[in-house]
């Protein structure tokens, strides 16, 4: 390398800025600041100099690192499509049925790619300011394959060969053809539409973001009818057994990211179910899709299934499960017209399912304990004294022994995840940028930090990190004989019930309501909850459930006054004639 040959070079360099070259063996000019090198190069007379063989080893490698800097010519939606694939092949390890991947998600996704207009359209709005069709195409061609993904996208959902077209919009999977060679790509995105696509604002169009991926995926489980809840996918996000976070990291080294992109696939937040709830039905109404397949009793998400399952989760009798399926019969939540979800319906909504079978057992809690700390205590002490002076027979339930199990165990679970959540690293192995000037930066803060990083975890603790734990869909597991923590699945509500002719009634006889009215607007939601306004032992059962399902409390009790309502309808008529009366002889 000789840096007084390479003075009369004054350009500058397009990563750094700075004006120092230098020249290679072969006589290319490089940065000595940033390594960066050009195509540019120093004519060489003597060409006898430098072996024949030895020139073409270097120009091969210099053409692969050219084409790995500049990368492939790539379009947003070919992005979310990989975040897709890679949740996808995330679920079916967690044990999903492959079909879900192969037919159900890449149907909604292209059934998307059409609604949206960015693909199986006649005219793809990414193509209409990016690039051109070419001249030999015929205008034909759009019907069986649409202009739209590059040849270094990832691999489709379906295999070749193994997908029926029954719309025939195409004959291949997410079929593709070659990006254009011009070099009109814009500076400020790494993707060729990056810049069109965050300004796009077309009235009636659902823009797709990370976090509407997990609506897609929680749409193909709805219509899949897998066990899964929503409760669990984002769990299971959390958890980072499904790409979530950073999944722009997993995209191929080709595919480059700056600029816009950082602002479309970068993700500072964890999703929650509120948000995720409200985008699955925004994102079903927007594809227009039919009545989901029904949901019976045999199904996972019928409230008596998932109502049996939480009962075992927070440690909680069997016996209950008689009372949770009665609760279901009288409420109708259980018939399958309430729990079939209809996006084409006039009044489109689906089924919170597990907030729902979680409200039926807070609502079987209030009518055998009634939750007003006095009866649940005084029913605890004579439980306690049954226990005492009957070892040998079956165990009463005892609310207060559960209530000490249950406030340790879930105390120790709320640090873990605190902990977890605290020392969760943001930042992606593979850093963004805001151009292609900043990226020697980057990557050396991004080396920087990792050093940092292996240092402080060196001087603080030299034990090895533990793996990551195997999904569950049971946060708690509670066994039969552990002296540490009692398990309360086999004991009796003989204390707690008692005989009435030849069934079984509650010995408690009251009940309060959680919201003694509703909101007066079309939305007919529950007041606002507010914690000092009820009891510690309900606050403490609220909580509970609202943690074991990562929703708001509020959520919850907003669910739990939805069930009493249509469980105590006389009730809630009085209090709506005793209102309609006192307006009588008003003027308005």
């Amino acid at each position: 390398m000789d840096l007084e040959e390479a003075k009369e070079f004054k350009e500058r360099c397009t990563q750094c800025a700075a004006v120092s070259w230098g020249l290679t063996d072969e006589g290319k000019y490089y940065c000595t600041s940033c390594h960066n090198v050009t195509e540019r190069s120093k004519e060489v007379i003597n060409t006898g100099a430098i072996p024949n063989t030895k020139i073409q080893a270097i120009n091969r490698g210099l053409k692969r690192k050219r084409k790995l800097e500049r990368g492939w010519d790539w379009y947003v939606c070919e992005g979310f499509q990989h975040i897709l694939y890679q949740q996808a092949e995330a679920l079916k390890t967690l044990g999903v049925g492959p079909e879900l991947k192969n037919e159900v998600l890449h149907n909604f996704w292209k059934r998307y790619l059409q609604k949206s207009k960015q693909a199986y359209c006649k005219n793809p709005v990414c193509r209409r300011k990016v690039t051109v069709l070419e001249d030999n195409q015929s205008h034909s061609d759009w019907e069986s394959e649409p202009e739209l993904l590059s040849d270094f996208s990832c691999p489709s959902f379906v295999e070749s060969g193994t997908e029926s077209q029954p719309d025939g919009l195409a004959q291949k999977p997410f079929p593709i053809s070659k990006a254009s060679q011009s070099e009109t790509a814009s500076i400020c995105s790494g993707s060729l539409d990056g810049v069109e696509y965050s300004l796009r604002k077309e009235k009636g169009i659902v823009k797709m973001t990370v976090p509407r991926t997990l609506a897609f995926c929680y749409l193909s489980l709805l219509w899949q009818r897998e066990t899964v809840t929503l409760s669990d996918l984002l769990r299971f996000v959390e958890e980072g057994h499904i790409p979530y976070i950073n999944a722009f990291q997993h995209f191929p080294e080709e595919m480059k990211l700056y600029g816009r992109d950082k602002g479309i696939f970068a993700i500072e937040s964890w999703p929650t179910y509120e948000d995720i709830y409200k985008k699955m039905i925004e994102m079903a109404k927007f594809l227009d899709l039919p009545r989901f397949p029904d949901i019976t009793e045999d199904c996972y998400l019928h409230p008596n299934t998932l109502c049996m399952k939480y009962l075992m989760e927070v440690n909680l009798p069997d016996e209950m499960n008689d009372l949770t399926c009665q609760v279901v019969k009288m409420t109708g939540v259980g018939e399958v017209d309430f729990l079939t979800f209809d996006p084409i319906a006039k009044m489109a909504k689906t089924v919170k399912y597990d907030v729902q079978a979680v409200a039926v057992i807070v609502v079987v809690l209030k009518l055998l304990f009634l939750l007003d700390d006095n009866l649940e205590w005084s029913l605890s002490n004579t439980a306690e004294k049954y226990n005492e002076n009957n070892k040998e027979d079956k165990p009463w339930f005892d609310f207060r022994k559960w209530y000490q199990v249950m406030k340790k165990s879930i105390d120790e679970k709320k640090q873990e995840w605190e902990e977890a959540r605290a020392k969760y690293l943001w930042k992606s192995e593979k850093p963004l940028y805001h151009s292609s000037i900043d990226r020697a930066v980057a990557f050396k803060r991004r080396e920087m930090v990792v050093d940092l990083q292996k240092q402080f975890s060196t001087l603080v603790d030299s034990t090895p990190t533990v793996g990551r734990k195997k999904p569950s869909s049971f946060q708690f597991n509670w066994a039969e004989g552990d002296s540490a923590r009692t398990c309360f699945h086999g004991h009796s509500l003989q204390g707690i019930l008692k005989n009435k002719g030849q069934s079984l009634t509650t010995k408690n006889s009251l009940y309060w309501l959680s919201t003694q009215k509703f909101c007066r607007s079309y939305c007919k939601h529950v007041t606002t909850y507010e914690e000092s306004n009820f009891s510690l032992s309900y606050q403490f059962i609220i909580n509970l459930f609202a943690f074991l399902l990562r929703i708001k409390t509020s959520f919850l009790h907003e669910e739990v006054s939805l069930i009493e309502k249509r469980l105590f309808k006389t009730k809630y008529g009085k209090t709506k004639k005793k209102s309609s009366r006192s307006r009588k002889g008003r003027k308005y």
